[in-house]
């Protein structure tokens, strides 16, 4: 794809993604979640992205298999578009959050926006790594879960048990499509070391650190807060009853 495709699929991206969160405006809100419009707006926009490039970085390695033997320089036009457009949402994304959210409360994931919009930027723009780029994209598989465990959460669902078994699908996925997945391209990167120049080794290095430690960290509050918590409720629970 030339530079004039790039912009232009990357442009159309964020207006798509515009386009969805105002769509979400006009659709009706849960009441517990009309304290906090923006961000049930934010998640459930996520959540689409996450569905169109969890399935579709899927369909790249079904449809071209190649890519999966040589993540340097093979690539299709299909893949190359996913990537496009998945800066696309990442740079709406990071302008939504900056305009209506305090940055102490975002620094995180705006960070982490940036990290993913420069190495994938990199990577559309030299058309190298953009097999790496799939597979990092993978990653969305498990974010339809964690979008929709967000959403339940706001509507006041969590009680329920498509919740509960949500939650099991979203650490099941999360240990398959973050935690190895991130695994897997630290091992590759690390492998092909003398394939890869100094620069473009250092920034996937340092993004998989951080994108590492993060997914840990986040790893840590699902299961304290979806089983541990439950958990620890149910023991106090029995404690009351047999004081009673």
């Amino acid at each position: 794809m030339e530079l004039n495709s790039v912009i232009l699929t990357t442009g159309a991206s964020v207006g798509f993604f515009k386009c969805v969160n105002y769509g979400i405006d006009k659709l009706p809100i849960p009441e517990t979640a009309q304290r906090n419009a923006w961000k049930w707006k934010n998640i459930s926009t996520s959540f689409v992205h996450s569905l169109i490039t969890g399935v579709w970085s899927v369909l790249c390695f079904y449809i071209h298999p190649q890519m999966a033997e040589d993540l340097i320089a093979t690539y299709s036009v299909f893949s190359h578009a996913l990537v496009s457009v998945s800066i696309g949402y990442f740079i709406y994304d990071f302008f939504d959050m900056v305009l209506n959210q305090k940055i102490g409360q975002s620094w995180e994931l705006l960070f982490h926006h940036l990290v993913v919009i420069t190495c994938f930027g990199i990577s559309v723009l030299s058309c190298r790594y953009v097999g790496f780029a799939v597979v990092a994209l993978l990653v969305e598989i498990n974010s339809i879960f964690l979008h929709l465990r967000q959403v339940l959460r706001m509507a006041n669902l969590a009680k329920y048990t498509f919740y509960r078994v949500n939650s099991m699908i979203n650490l099941g996925t999360y240990v398959v499509f973050r935690i190895n997945t991130l695994a897997w391209m630290t091992r590759w990167l690390v492998l092909n070391r003398e394939h890869i120049p100094l620069f473009s080794y250092t920034m996937g290095s340092v993004g998989l650190a951080i994108m590492t430690a993060m997914n840990i960290v986040l790893f840590y509050r699902l299961m304290r807060s979806d089983f541990m918590k439950s958990s620890r409720e149910k023991e106090v629970k029995k404690e009351k009853e047999i004081q009673e």
